[in-house]
């Protein structure tokens, strides 16, 4: 009784340290993003060059993904966790440093390289998680993730308000988020791989079964970097508002992800992965809809939001999928995790190409177009995940039931 009782403990504790994992990788991205401006101006690089730097943390994590299981396999999952997560928070210095072009792209890639492989060694520890505490907490970390990302965007808000420089902003910020990140470290489930066990290789093609969960993280992403980069400006443009009602939309925007993906775990144990990212693709297609035959300020933040909150918890779902969907988690991990970076990286110029040709409402009928995606194809996480809570039962008791 008491071995369960322990077994327990330390199961909740590697779920809490798990969050705060999360928590930290956010923190790192949203103390970047902030300074932007900043890098840019003390690497003297025009908005065009910035626009090719900033492609590269992408081609980087694209990159270097692959590498994550092989390194978990050699040195086990926390060694390997502790170490990139560390390089990640680290990495936060380097862009900031870029006196040039060429240097920023090199700082970038490896900022790209190092977020990707720390991004698919914490998913892949939070599905083992998941999958022993049968419920969902996919959708909770991932919220973690975000709330890291405004925690870290308000410091560095925060920073540039007082003129502060990036380089120290960020050596500071660095410091603090790698201790954190190792001290969290310290209680994350310590799996190591059996003798016998194959070494994954250092690169593959993701499996077939993650090229299709892929293709449903992809509409849900390609939707989340469409609004949070163009949200302000099809408000601005195409229904003349303020500038301050514009940055507006995308902060609702963003807190609408945030609050969805805390609040998300909830809903999919209830309701179980397929419905629940169906519904949302039903959410996030009236929300588009209503973004592109918004005639008022009002009813186009009324579709964002509703965009915001109808594929929020995509993500976390395709990634809980892609870690039951076979024999190697993190190769399938690392395949999710390429299409919906790659879906990132090209939703914004896409949107703006067609733009360029068409208008901003075209646009986002294409996001729009996507998001019914998620309805349509919401069925391949079944496969790969339980449908609801209530079968089988947990392996470990509530907090505060009796074993």
């Amino acid at each position: 009784m008491s071995e369960v009782t322990y077994e327990a403990r330390q199961l909740i504790r590697a779920r809490y340290a798990i969050a705060a994992v999360f928590l930290v990788h956010g923190s790192v991205t949203g103390s970047f993003a902030t300074r932007i401006p900043w890098i840019q101006d003390h690497a003297g690089v025009s908005a065009g060059q910035l626009g090719l730097a900033l492609a590269f943390p992408a081609l980087g994590a694209s990159v270097a993904m692959p590498l994550a299981g092989a390194i978990s396999h050699r040195f086990g999952a926390r060694t390997a966790l502790r170490g990139l997560l560390a390089l990640w928070t680290l990495s936060l210095i380097l862009p900031s440093l870029a006196p040039n072009l060429l240097t920023l792209c090199v700082a970038l890639f490896v900022y790209g390289a190092t977020s990707g492989m720390s991004d698919v060694a914490m998913n892949a520890l939070g599905i083992e998680v998941e999958n022993r505490l049968d419920k969902s907490i996919m959708s909770g970390l991932h919220g973690m993730w975000s709330a890291g990302a405004l925690v870290g965007s308000a410091a560095g808000t925060f920073a540039a308000h007082l003129g502060a420089d990036a380089r120290i902003h960020h050596l500071l910020a660095a410091a603090v988020l790698t201790a954190l990140g190792l001290l969290a470290c310290q209680y994350v489930l310590d799996l190591q791989s059996s003798a016998d066990e194959e070494p994954p290789p250092r690169f593959a093609l993701p499996p077939k079964s993650a090229l299709l969960i892929g293709a449903v993280g992809f509409c849900a992403v390609f939707a989340e970097g469409a609004s949070l980069d163009w949200s302000a400006v099809y408000l601005k443009e195409e229904l003349e508002t303020s500038a301050g009602l514009a940055a507006a939309c995308t902060t609702a925007f963003a807190l609408t992800m945030a609050v969805a993906r805390i609040a998300g775990d909830k809903v999919v144990d209830r309701f179980g992965p397929v419905r629940t990212v169906r519904v949302g693709g039903v959410f996030a297609t009236l929300g588009g809809v209503l973004v592109v035959l918004a005639n008022h300020p009002a009813v186009a933040m009324t579709g964002f939001g509703l965009m915001g909150l109808g594929i929020a918890v995509v993500v976390p779902l395709a990634f809980a999928a892609a870690g039951r969907s076979g024999p190697n988690p993190s190769q399938a991990i690392a395949g999710v995790a390429t299409i919906t970076y790659t879906s990132g990286l090209i939703a914004p110029s896409a949107i703006g190409a067609v733009a360029d040709v068409t208008s901003l409402m075209v646009s986002f009928g294409i996001v729009t177009v996507l998001a019914l995606g998620l309805v349509l194809f919401a069925g391949v996480l079944r496969s790969a995940g339980r449908e609801t809570a209530q079968s089988p039962k947990p392996i470990v008791p509530e907090a505060g039931s009796r074993a």
